[in-house]
């Protein structure tokens, strides 16, 4: 498969995520939204270390190549990140939650008082 449909799936991924993120005003919403667009990375890394390791084998002579893997390390710890970045995140949501009983983004300008 080539790469441009990878590219064109995870831009539409990133898309969607930003307009998440910029129109809606549930703390859910939003905090989906943000996963959307670190997962389109990680479907542009993961595109692009498969591309790379395509590459070096083509130019290889017959030795073997690890080339590509690096792509594939990041992914891992961005979602090793993220895993910690939802259970925290949803701990913060649920306290919000609790306080003022609701998960808009717009009741937060109260708790500066």
């Amino acid at each position: 498969m080539p790469i441009q449909y990878y590219i064109v799936l995870a831009a539409a991924l990133f898309c969607i995520g930003v307009v998440g993120v910029l129109i809606r005003r549930n703390a859910i919403i939003i905090f989906m939204s943000i996963e959307l667009m670190l997962n389109s990375v990680n479907l542009m890394l993961v595109a692009f270390s498969k591309m790379h390791y395509a590459l070096g084998n083509a130019a290889n002579t017959g030795t073997p190549v690890n080339v590509g893997t690096d792509a594939q390390l990041f992914v891992f710890f961005i979602m090793v990140v993220a895993a910690a970045e939802v259970s925290v995140g949803l701990a913060i949501i649920v306290m919000m939650y609790r306080n003022i009983h609701s998960t808009d983004v717009n009741f937060l300008n109260r708790l500066k008082n």
